[in-house]
């Protein structure tokens, strides 16, 4: 899935000339944490969110530092400290330096970058111009569509001996696959986990397996956690 497949297209902006208040106003208005910064033609210039808008002296929550730290951040921090404060435009309290992607990029890159980045938004650029916007939102929106088309429509039934099939399937190819004995069943479409595994997260992580499967409506899992070292047994009810 690339990113111009979800992203929100043609998202709110504002300009470097509108004031604190506008942005602000703008926000609160349409719900959202973040605005693209572009000039008259789309360019995109930067981004202001909810994050610059944090430390400001109009609400009394500037940053206060002790005189011998301020000595040490030197006149150049502390200048650029106080614009942030007590800016009027969004141009001084915007960032100018943003990360972008363009329309044709991987989910997976993007994801990365927002993980690498601390971002919550990444601006879609295209020749320059601002074409959307892909924020956490815009992923979660997408995991639900998918999660929800995944789903086998009432008319089509899928067989236990399939659906066993597809989670034995499942556990052989995970690099995690448990290392000790597991036994599937299903029946009417519910599954039965039985054995050992050798980490409790295994447990875990073999329930997911068999609840990604397609036509699985529930998953009762018995398996009994082994800590290889000491052969101390924990069940799955935690006896």
């Amino acid at each position: 899935m690339l990113a111009g497949q979800i992203m929100t297209p043609r998202p709110v902006t504002v300009t470097p000339g509108a004031t604190i208040a506008e942005a602000a106003q703008l926000m609160l208005e349409h719900r959202i944490s973040g605005l693209p910064v572009t000039d008259g033609k789309g360019a995109l210039m930067g981004i202001i969110t909810e994050g610059d808008l944090l430390r400001r002296a109009e609400i009394g929550t500037e940053r206060h530092r002790s005189r011998w730290l301020e000595l040490l951040l030197g006149p150049g921090r502390l200048a650029q400290d106080y614009v942030d404060v007590h800016a009027r435009k969004v141009a001084d309290a915007m960032t100018a330096e943003v990360v972008t992607i363009s329309p044709r990029q991987s989910l997976e890159s993007v994801v990365e970058l927002m993980e690498q980045h601390r971002v919550k938004r990444l601006p879609v650029v295209t020749h320059g111009r601002l074409v959307g916007i892909v924020s956490r939102a815009d992923l979660v929106r997408a995991l639900v569509r998918v999660l929800s088309q995944k789903a086998l429509p009432d008319n089509v039934k899928r067989g236990d001996a399939e659906i066993r099939s597809a989670i034995l399937h499942i556990l052989d190819r995970e690099l995690w696959g448990p290392r000790f004995s597991v036994d599937v069943d299903v029946e009417n479409g519910t599954v039965y986990l039985h054995g050992a595994v050798a980490d409790d997260r295994e447990r875990t992580a073999v329930a997911v397996a068999a609840e990604n499967v397609p036509g699985v409506r529930a998953v009762r899992n018995h398996l009994t956690w082994v800590e290889p070292v000491s052969d101390f047994a924990v069940s799955a009810d935690g006896d």
